[in-house]
């Protein structure tokens, strides 16, 4: 059973017990959604929590040039010591880190120093004998070992496409070529994934530098975009891009080479520093928040002999590492690089940088139709139910892959309704070009089944010799393939491998934690959010209602909430009555005279049907009359609306690149005597992110994990986060450990001695 009670963390945090919070190194987006969550968990579990200023963040960071040296060390174990601090939760980066550990190593030496210049007793170095450090890593770069993600990477992505995509704009009115610089002096993750997601043509990083001879090659890659009637090229060079002999390739020599070579109209945007600025993206508020929780129950778990940890993600889950392998594997990767074993570097950067890069040289780079292979198979793709921003990158992603795989690909317009009415034709590599950035459908998707129509579905896979069916959307699109997979027994045409990817932005589909357009709505929810707040400063307290979609699934309205700080979110999973309503009154009741001034409620659309955004709003109303007013919101379809997020562009991108290559294995394996036929339970599958992997699973068996009268999975992961956005809002509540991390190690993956010197 899960410990929840609040006894147990005071069991482990003991009377007095305090907790001090620092940024360091460079600041990156997020930050304070971290040193939030630490403050108020640690003040949840009855800790002391202090600031360390300057040590951008509402604390201040900066590169502290005295913690380097030993004199600088013992006045901070000096500072410690007299305010009985013994456990440090550090956000930085790499150096940061290491310089932390290092203190800690120092700890006792530090201690028995301080007693001999009798700055303090052997009383208190006996109480504060060992020092506890948990990190957070703080960097745009995503340069740490040992992480999928560091705070501040995304919302550095979200300023980039921002970028990118108003230059688009410009440069297809003039037919131009723009050359991007982004940061990145050692680490590539910001330009490759950046590229990823505007589908740029050629991109330039540190840890797999170009082959020589790339001028030329890369002047022809520009040269067959135009010819194909492209009135743009994109090109992106990470800060720190050099070529095979070490050299610095910079975005200005890419634009001479561009210009000399092939006199294309070429301008230069460097982004600088407008990467590291602007308010956090909601992916990093939920993962500092994550993690700055994890942290602090990190802390409270440590004893004298545990190592510093990092708190980390592994997929969509939080997992804790020893620091210094972390520390170690990252430095791994600069050897790496300074010995030019580039492709160990690639790996060393972990599974995800690596896939990034694989997906990146699977679309952006179509080999000759001599060496593509002819499988004869035909793979039709669609999208089902309502739209979701990223739909596009996943159809783009799907029929570039299909085709590199020598499939011939056809797209459906109008999802299930368009497939009987024959709305079908053959889509070809440029007909997707530009599709990453598009919000929306552009094939167009309705919520029609297939069960209705069936029979004429059958004949349109007959008549265009379909083989595979590639489907994109949201529950319908689950119902679909479900009413598809039962009438195999009838229709032979069905006997073909089917897989189905979630794009919703209700992230309700059973067998995924995160569907396609999720992130795109949290965002939209955040940014008005703010605004929302924002309009109410300088003026009298007030607490605004908002509504947000979902349906039935609550996943929007409370992690959205967690996102932009709310004080109560309403959903269907969690019923509620007048009892919680009217707690949740007295509670911004308290906050306002404190001399708070705003407060935010966010409601279901479906959590309730007596409890309406209208009663709520006129509930507050009155009871918060004298103390604050209230202004009510539906946000309603602007959450499904908008350019999709990087995050959605790249998810889309691999989920539906996994999606494809499954496919192509299904349909090798079941090819026999000059057809194919697939009519087992795994040739139907729902393509998720679960936990940590990206796993297939047949619809079937998710059957049972379904609530089909409300359209949703019968568990959702992110009910676990509920209490989380309770204890940051001051609540009273109980949280559950079950699924915190456990300290797990950093496997090296050292080439073969082979492998090493075919990389020399």
């Amino acid at each position: 059973m899960a410990q929840t009670d609040k006894k147990f963390f005071e069991n482990l945090t003991g009377a007095g017990k305090a907790i001090a919070v620092l940024t360091s190194g460079g600041d990156a987006q997020g930050m304070n959604a971290a040193v939030r969550a630490v403050v108020r968990m640690g003040i949840y579990v009855g800790a002391k929590v202090y600031f360390v200023h300057e040590g951008g963040t509402v604390i201040g960071s900066a590169r502290c040039k005295d913690f380097r040296t030993r004199e600088g060390r013992l006045k901070a174990a000096h500072n410690l010591v007299q305010r009985g601090i013994t456990n440090l939760c550090v956000i930085g980066g790499d150096g940061s880190l290491t310089g932390a550990n290092l203190f800690r190593e120092e700890w006792s030496g530090l201690l028995a120093e301080l007693v001999q210049q009798g700055l303090i007793d052997e009383e208190a170095s006996q109480k504060y004998s060992a020092l506890h450090i948990v990190g957070m890593v703080g960097s745009i770069d995503n340069d740490f070992c040992g992480t999928d993600m560091t705070i501040g990477t995304d919302s550095a992505l979200h300023r980039i496409i921002e970028v990118v995509d108003a230059i688009m704009t410009t440069a297809q009115s003039h037919q131009r070529t723009f050359v991007l610089e982004v940061m990145g002096r050692h680490c590539g993750y910001l330009a490759l994934v950046s590229a990823l997601a505007c589908g740029a043509d050629w991109v330039l990083i540190p840890e797999m530098p170009p082959e020589d001879g790339w001028e030329e090659k890369m002047c022809q890659k520009l040269s067959a975009t135009r010819s194909r009637g492209s009135r743009l090229n994109i090109i992106i060079v990470a800060e720190g891009a050099i070529d095979r002999h070490g050299k610095a390739i910079t975005s200005s020599i890419v634009k001479d080479l561009v210009v000399q070579r092939l006199g294309f109209d070429t301008r230069v945007t460097i982004l600088g520093h407008v990467q590291r600025g602007g308010t956090p993206s909601a992916f990093d508020r939920i993962l500092a928040s994550r993690m700055g929780v994890e942290a602090v129950l990190a802390l409270l778990e440590t004893t004298a002999n545990t190592a510093a940890c990092v708190v980390s993600l592994c997929g969509n889950q939080s997992v804790r590492l020893p620091l210094m392998e972390c520390v170690q594997m990252t430095q791994e990767v600069q050897k790496a690089m300074d010995g030019k074993r580039f492709e160990e570097a690639v790996r060393l950067r972990g599974r995800s940088f690596e896939n990034n890069l694989k997906t990146y040289k699977l679309l952006a780079h179509r080999k000759p139709e001599s060496e593509l292979p002819h499988s004869n198979f035909n793979v039709a793709v669609l999208n089902v139910g309502a739209p979701a921003a990223g739909m596009n990158a996943a159809v783009r992603s799907a029929v570039r892959v299909g085709i590199s795989e020598g499939h011939k690909m056809f797209a459906v317009s109008d999802g299930f309704e368009g497939f009987y009415k024959g709305q079908i034709k053959e889509i070809k590599w440029a007909d997707v070009g530009g599709w990453t950035g598009q919000g929306g459908s552009l094939l167009g998707t309705k919520r029609t089944l297939p069960a209705k129509h069936i029979d004429k579905i059958a004949e349109q896979m007959r008549k265009y010799n379909i083989n595979a069916l590639l489907m994109i959307g949201g529950f319908e699109a689950f119902l679909g393939i479900m009413e598809l997979l039962a009438a195999r027994g009838t229709y032979e045409e069905l006997c073909v491998p089917m897989v189905m990817v979630p794009a919703t932005v209700s992230n309700n589909v059973p067998g995924s934690d995160l569907s396609i357009g999720a992130d795109t709505a949290l965002n939209a929810i955040t940014d008005t959010c703010d605004r929302i707040k924002q309009s109410a400063s300088g003026t009298k307290r007030r607490v605004f209602i908002i509504e947000t979609m979902g349906g039935y699934c609550g996943y929007l309205a409370s992690v959205g909430g967690l996102a932009a700080g709310a004080d109560a979110a309403y959903i269907f999973e969690e019923p509620f009555d007048i009892r919680d309503l009217q707690s949740n009154v007295e509670h911004l009741t308290e906050k306002m005279k404190t001399g708070i001034q705003r407060g935010l409620v966010l409601r279901n659309e479906n959590s309730n049907e007596n409890y309406t955004t209208d009663f709520i709003y006129q509930l507050y109303s009155e009871e918060g009359r004298g103390v604050f007013d209230c202004r009510k919101n539906v946000l309603g379809h602007m959450q499904q609306g908008g350019a999709p997020s990087p995050f959605d562009r790249n998810f889309g991108t691999k989920i539906a690149a996994k999606a494809m290559q499954w496919i192509t294995k299904k349909l090798n394996e079941s090819y026999r005597k000059g057809r194919v036929f697939a009519n087992t339970e795994d040739s139907a599958c729902l393509l998720g992110m679960r936990r940590r992997a990206m796993v297939f699973q047949p619809v079937v068996q998710l059957k049972d994990e379904t609530d089909f009268v409300h359209r949703i999975p019968k568990e959702q992961w992110w009910l676990k986060l509920r209490p989380l956005m309770k204890i940051l809002a001051k609540y009273k509540t109980s949280y559950d450990i079950s699924d915190s991390g456990q300290l797990e190690h950093v496997v090296l993956r050292r080439p073969k001695e082979s492998e090493a010197m075919a990389a020399i």
